[in-house]
């Protein structure tokens, strides 16, 4: 089976040793025992195999096997113990971990498997939405978010603003460094998704700053300080755009339907659905003199004559009959960040939302950022690893998959990955005495 070098199991799981072992900042080795890339390397082993605590990751240590397998698998000299773990883990500053990202989106894009992912005149569409990992009434760090309630209480939590390349018609999806939503010392405001935003775009362009990049979101970015963000990075846009956010441009429309100068485009789907879009050119966005103009778009569909779906957006792409279907296509694709992104990480074997360590300065954020690198190297895996997508294959479901290399490992010592995955599709056949 042929599978290009660089988008290996054992190329990925290079590049991550390789930025670890780059990290500087305070030295605890000594005091723990375990170097950083040990550290470092076990967390991310644990989210890679989908261990749902880091007690069951520890239980499993407890067999000869499967240590062994983590110093095969992942070149792990000295496998740390929970605390220590979280000790080393709490130190490292997440900037650290950043150009891992990075270091596999170019391997994607020497491979040429991101051109899969471009969507108009070779533009990327890129979602961003928040997601909150962390919560709780009784932990907390300096840089916990704190919400009051009426009752007294105090709710902690963690949150990070995530972005992702998709496409309608993949179902993978590519994320890139995520920003955190977290408070700092000396601010007198505490962080929001807005502020978070700006500093995301502006990483995003520095990482990328040759990228065609169309970013997607909800109506809590059409506005025009974030438009005006947008422009200064070279990002072109489709966001939502609710009449609730937007009175003044839904004046315009209504005035302009009122005129007969909609666009329309409809038909009827084999299943009796009508399917309803609009649109128009050249809106302001708001009444003051220095909103931008904007292009609108709408789509309806009609199920039994009544309305089953209907959203709208805004965009800086000029809007025709040619290409409206494919900006809906484009505006409809945010949901994939929460769908296919978030909602996997969360419900679906990564355990996201689970504490494996929050500490005192950035564990709880290094830990979700090892697995979305986790989940970011499944995703590669399932692009362009042929014995993976065999492998994968043979289960009907992911966590079933996961389950089953969890509990091999156990029992087996593999040289590899490959023969790890090589033994799943076809284990030897056992000889029954008579």
């Amino acid at each position: 089976m042929y599978q290009k070098k660089n988008l290996s199991f054992n190329s990925l799981r290079k590049i991550i040793s390789q930025r670890v072992l780059q990290i500087e900042g305070p030295r605890q080795e000594a005091k723990v025992g375990h170097e950083i890339h040990d550290c470092c390397l076990s967390a991310f082993a644990m989210m890679y195999f989908q261990d749902p605590s880091m007690l069951e990751f520890q239980t499993r240590l407890q067999d000869r096997l499967h240590t062994n397998n983590l110093k095969t698998l992942f070149h792990i000299d000295s496998i740390p113990k929970a605390t220590q773990l979280r000790d080393i883990v709490d130190i490292i500053g997440s900037e650290s971990l950043d150009p891992v990202f990075s270091d596999f989106f170019r391997f994607l894009q020497r491979s040429k498997q991101l051109e899969k992912f471009q969507f108009l005149n070779g533009m990327y569409l890129m979602p961003m939405d928040g997601t909150q990992y962390f919560s709780s009434k009784t932990i907390s760090c300096p840089g916990c978010l704190t919400k009051k309630h009426k009752n007294g209480d105090t709710t902690y939590s963690h949150q990070a603003l995530g972005i992702s390349i998709v496409h309608p018609d993949m179902r993978q999806v590519i994320p890139l460094s995520p920003e955190p939503i977290q408070n700092i010392d000396g601010s007198s405001k505490q962080d929001c998704e807005r502020n978070a935003a700006k500093r995301l775009l502006q990483k995003t362009r520095t990482v990328h700053p040759r990228l065609k990049i169309i970013i997607t979101g909800d109506s809590l970015f059409s506005n025009q300080p974030f438009l005006n963000e947008l422009k200064k990075h070279w990002m072109s846009y489709i966001l939502v755009a609710k009449p609730g956010d937007h009175k003044f441009l839904f004046d315009c429309l209504s005035k302009l339907k009122q005129r007969d100068h909609t666009n329309t485009l409809e038909f009827t789907d084999q299943k009796g659905r009508r399917h309803i879009y609009e649109w128009f050119n050249g809106i302001p966005l708001n009444g003051s003199e220095q909103a931008d103009n904007v292009n609108f778009f709408e789509y309806t569909i009609i199920t039994n004559d009544k309305i089953s779906f209907h959203c709208s957006w805004v965009t800086d792409i000029s809007i025709g009959e040619a290409n409206v279907k494919m900006l809906v296509k484009g505006g409809r694709a945010r949901w994939k960040i929460e769908n296919e992104n978030f909602n996997t990480l969360k419900n679906l074997g990564y355990h996201a939302e689970h504490n494996f360590g929050h500490g005192q300065e950035h564990a709880s954020f290094n830990f979700f950022l090892f697995i979305l690198i986790a989940f970011f190297m499944h995703q590669i895996l399932e692009l362009s690893d042929p014995l993976f997508q065999q492998c994968r294959a043979k289960f009907s479901a992911r966590k079933e998959y996961w389950n089953q290399l969890r509990c091999t490992i156990r029992i087996l010592v593999f040289r590899n990955w490959e023969h790890l995955l090589k033994f799943i599709i076809s284990p030897p056949e056992e000889t029954i005495p008579p």
